[in-house]
């Protein structure tokens, strides 16, 4: 039984009309009386009946009509459902470092949203090792993260490579040259087990640097607060501390040659999922021109 008779016989009969029939469906009246003689003879009886220049259903006509337009009913709930596959639609939760939060995802979460807006999104502050945790416990769909990951199953895309500064008050500079600074001031970073653990030995290697102390925070916000408040040195992302660079609330000690990967990850099982797609790739079409604003 051809879809196409059922559909041409579903229209005749909301019509009842061959003219408007033909009209809506872009076929002449002979090939619409063609299509409902195929279907009368497969299923064996008389679908309408013409009294003048009126149509009627028959008796088996109006029980076709009533199965007919259930058929097309499911069939275009099945064709919106397979639709939505292409389409991102739901729940989108993202996880990142304070710093990502703050410098980037409200300009990003902005674009997304407006080209979007059936996503329902939802951010998490976190540490990058926490960020790729929730990634694996499926407490967050995308995560951006400092450094890269080799972590089995997860999808490791770098979007940004930062340049790192070693910084400091120029109060508690004052009078002392490097060197001083380096055997004298506590080292503010990173707690343990954070993502840039090996990023930040590299850098302390490239100046020989063992700090006499070091102070562990929680995330780059704290640190950078610490070194305004003349706590110590501390080796962070040059985006970070371009403003207080710039106004002089902060000095550069020390600019590193290696620079540090920013990545985006999620399950690699999921990549493909269409919000997960879309978002991945307008963080990283706008990454670098939101970082220059």
């Amino acid at each position: 039984m051809e879809l196409r008779n059922l559909k041409t016989f579903q229209v005749v009969a909301e019509h009842l009309n061959l003219t408007k029939a033909a009209e809506q469906l872009g076929y002449s009246q002979p090939t619409i009386t063609l299509q409902i003689q195929a279907l009368e003879r497969e299923l064996g009886h008389p679908l309408l009946n013409r009294v003048g220049k009126r149509t009627f259903l028959t008796p088996a006509g109006k029980i076709v009509k009533q199965h007919t337009d259930q058929l097309f009913y499911v069939l275009q709930h099945m064709a919106e459902g397979l639709n939505h596959l292409d389409m991102p639609v739901g729940p989108l939760v993202v996880a990142a470092p304070e710093f990502y939060c703050i410098q980037y995802m409200p300009q990003i979460l902005k674009a997304y949203v407006e080209t979007h807006p059936q996503v329902n999104l939802q951010v998490i502050s976190c540490t990058s090792q926490e960020t790729l945790k929730k990634i694996q416990a499926h407490e967050a769909d995308i995560g951006i993260i400092a450094g890269t990951t080799l972590q089995p199953g997860i999808h490791s895309n770098v979007v940004d490579l930062e340049q790192f500064t070693l910084i400091a008050s120029p109060d508690l500079m004052r009078e002392k040259t490097l060197a001083d600074a380096l055997v004298t001031f506590p080292f503010l970073s990173y707690q343990e087990g954070c993502n840039l653990d090996e990023f930040i030995t590299q850098c302390l290697l490239e100046l020989n640097y063992i700090p006499p102390s070091v102070i562990k925070c929680s995330s780059e916000e704290t640190i950078k607060r610490s070194v305004l408040n003349q706590t110590g040195i501390a080796l962070l992302s040059k985006v970070l501390v371009e403003k207080e660079l710039r106004t002089g609330e902060l000095i550069e000690l020390f600019r590193f040659s290696k620079k540090a990967e920013t990545s985006l990850v999620c399950l690699e099982r999921r990549r493909e999922e269409p919000a997960i797609q879309t978002f991945m790739e307008l963080v990283k079409d706008v990454w670098l021109s939101v970082r220059e604003e």
